[in-house]
């Protein structure tokens, strides 16, 4: 008998969508918004309408095996749980008592957001005192630059973009990784007139359904910030009256960016003196101007600053205060989640290292500042991600993985490049498999995803491994022994959220904040309720916040060179979410195959063709690619869309082998959108 339940996509982009899915107890066949969630209001992604193929997929991992080739080689012979489970857990007290606990390294992120599934593995990493996760893939440069000025994060509710006069999409690409805002932008349009503007260096989905876009070069969004801001306070169109009342630093501001040339901005982004004066005019027209902020301007190694700069114009603008007003870049503050008892919190000992998630690939080459100066990490479990593709520098990610003494497990849905590397791997659940909630970064509900079919062969979720694994480890704790509706339950309550069987009847529940709050009425969120325009970025240590105080352009990006003339953005895919649908045979044969947009004229001076085999490079890596023309860049910028699989390159090798593993300021992330290359003609 056919049923319709009620879910959430666990693949945060930042929507989280509500669905509605028609399944029995074996299968799912049809996925649809729901359309009761104010935010989802029907509308899902043309990638999870199709997660059917992803679920019964013929490549999904049904049973544990055991590696019996070499590491990369793809040979494995199928075992039972229990000896898995005996093989992983005999590997891992024996390198925990040769190497010590820090030797070992539980890595995992965002394959699924659900709360009890992803985060149940540092539950695990705390009872035995294993080696902790920075996580610095996606957010951290974005949300140091936004506390810096906000202080708190959250912000108006991006359902509000409705009441808006002017909606500006400064470094997101929502028509394809959003896409339920654009229907909230859509109506904006069309009830009430709203202008769109989208900021971003090259034509996106996005950006052609704009009324205006402003293309320019990457990592230079904080001198175009400052270029506008210039032009509102020498014009008189800032907000004085709010200015004092609700924010700190503005006469220091006025001083710095009074100094600047009038082209300073436009030397450094690329974007005429005009296009700044007409920006900052339309942006200066009304109140109700809503910044919507996507992650990608700040996967630069000074995306915290120019997200700070970017930041402060809805504050010079006043535009906090008013409906449809402000800045949204992600609600999670919104939540208090209690993760005590998922992630076994109470008996966490803080003295143990925290490994940068993004630089997994010095870690397992023993570079010893990545190591904290430690112990070599000599075993890793792996769960929801695969760093083989995902993770900066493939070269030396893949280099890590191929050494004879470090022991992999990987807990996967399928057998992606990382799986192959690993000693053992394990067969994982999908979301409609087991039990979770979700909370989502681009929106403010909470929602139950309930188990709605069968587990699928010998699948486990990540919860019933975690609690296996640590009891057959040794773990005495009861909360190993819960299961995924306890945890809910307990969870939701120790959180003041209801109980589960509240939430099962409600399905989701709101949690935005009123007005007043989420609009910073009542003050930001420093102790000194001001909004910062001079940032304070690091306690305790002056020099540097003196040198980064005030917006403006920091020269910190990988710069193009004779050497490397051209700057590479790594964008998503319109088909593909990082690496989850790229298993999915309907969103690859859609996309095609990996191609890198060229400017034609960039075309003309290398004499490469469309869709000519070209090579691209830099001191990391080089690498096969085919060419495209595409004119909706500046010259000497080029794009790649999609972390497809290293196996669909030419050579074997993904376009994240370009990308840079360091750390930048002021508190660490992955710099994506920031490397220098090469390009040359291939001659026969």
């Amino acid at each position: 008998m056919k049923l319709i339940s009620t879910s959430a996509c666990p693949h945060d982009c930042p929507s989280t969508c509500t669905l509605d899915i028609e399944h029995d107890d074996k299968s799912i066949f049809k996925i649809n918004g729901n359309k009761e969630n104010s935010y989802t209001k029907g509308v899902i992604c043309a990638k999870v309408s199709r997660y059917r193929e992803r679920t019964h997929n013929k490549n999904r991992l049904l049973y544990p095996l055991k590696r019996i080739g070499e590491k990369g080689s793809n040979k494995f012979q199928r075992i039972s749980w229990n000896e898995a489970l005996t093989i992983v857990s005999k590997k891992l007290l024996k390198i925990k008592k040769a190497y010590g606990s820090e030797s070992i390294w539980p890595y995992y992120y965002a394959g699924t957001m659900g709360l009890l599934q992803r985060d149940s593995i540092n539950r695990f990493r705390h009872e035995f005192d294993f080696s902790g996760q920075y996580s610095t893939i996606c957010n951290t440069l974005p949300q140091a630059g936004w506390m810096a000025g906000v202080g708190s994060l959250m912000g108006p509710d991006p359902r509000e973009v409705k009441y808006s006069k002017v909606i500006i999409m400064w470094g997101g690409n929502p028509a394809s990784t959003q896409v339920n805002f654009m229907k909230h932008v859509q109506n904006a349009r069309k009830k009430n007139n709203a202008f769109l503007i989208v900021i971003d260096p090259y034509l996106t989905k996005t950006a052609k359904i704009a009324d205006l876009h402003i293309k320019l070069r990457p990592g230079t969004d904080g001198a175009l910030a400052c270029g506008i801001m210039k032009h509102l306070i020498e014009n008189k169109k800032i907000d004085e009256k709010y200015l004092e009342k609700y924010a700190k630093g503005l006469s220091k501001l006025k001083t710095h960016l009074l100094k600047k040339d009038k082209n300073w901005a436009s030397k450094i982004s690329g974007v005429t003196y005009e296009k700044i004066i007409t920006l900052s005019n339309l942006l200066s027209k009304t109140k109700k101007v809503f910044f919507r902020l996507g992650y990608g301007f700040t996967r630069q190694r000074n995306g915290s600053f120019n997200m700070h700069a970017v930041i402060c114009i809805p504050t010079l603008l006043g535009a906090w205060k008013e409906l449809g007003g402000g800045a949204f870049y992600n609600n999670g503050g919104i939540y208090n989640i209690n993760k005590n008892l998922i992630e076994g919190l109470n008996y966490k000992n803080e003295n143990i290292r925290m490994l940068d998630q993004s630089r997994i690939g010095p870690i397992l080459n023993g570079d010893k500042s990545a190591l904290k100066n430690g112990v070599a990490v000599k075993a890793l479990f792996i769960q929801n991600t695969n760093p083989l593709v995902v993770a900066p520098e493939t070269v030396l990610v893949r280099k890590g993985f191929q050494r004879k003494d470090l022991f992999v497990c990987v807990h996967e849905q399928f057998l992606t490049e990382t799986a192959k590397y690993a000693d053992v791997v394990l067969p994982a659940t999908s979301f409609v498999e087991h039990n979770d909630i979700y909370i989502a970064g681009g929106h403010q509900h909470l929602t139950f995803g309930p188990k709605i079919i069968k587990e699928l062969g010998e699948c486990w979720s990540n919860n019933r491994l975690i609690n296996e694994l640590s009891k057959k480890m040794g773990s005495v704790k009861k909360e190993f022994s819960f299961s995924e509706e306890e945890f809910i339950d307990n969870t939701l309550k120790l959180s003041n959220l209801g109980s589960l069987k509240e939430l099962k009847i409600k399905k989701f529940i709101d949690l935005q904040p009123e007005f007043n709050t989420s609009h910073f009425i009542n003050g930001f969120g420093h102790k000194d309720k001001k909004f910062h325009l001079n940032a304070e970025w690091k306690i305790n240590n002056k020099t540097f916040n003196k040198q980064f105080e005030l917006p403006d352009h920091y020269d910190l990006i990988e710069k193009s060179s004779k050497k490397f003339p051209f700057k590479l953005v790594t964008a998503p895919a319109h088909n593909f979410l990082n690496s989850s649908f790229t298993e999915t045979n309907a969103s690859k044969s859609i996309e095609k195959k990996p191609k890198i947009k060229i400017h034609s004229k960039d075309m003309e001076k290398l004499n490469i063709k469309n869709n000519e085999i070209i090579e691209i490079g830099n001191n990391r890596a080089k690498l096969k690619i085919h060419a495209e023309a595409f004119d909706g860049i500046l010259p000497g910028v080029v794009i790649v869309e999609g972390v497809w699989p290293n196996e669909c390159f030419i050579e074997g090798l993904g376009i994240n082998s370009l990308i840079g593993a360091d750390s930048p300021e002021p508190f660490g992330g992955a710099v994506f959108h920031d490397s220098a290359i090469w390009i040359k003609k291939i001659i026969c």
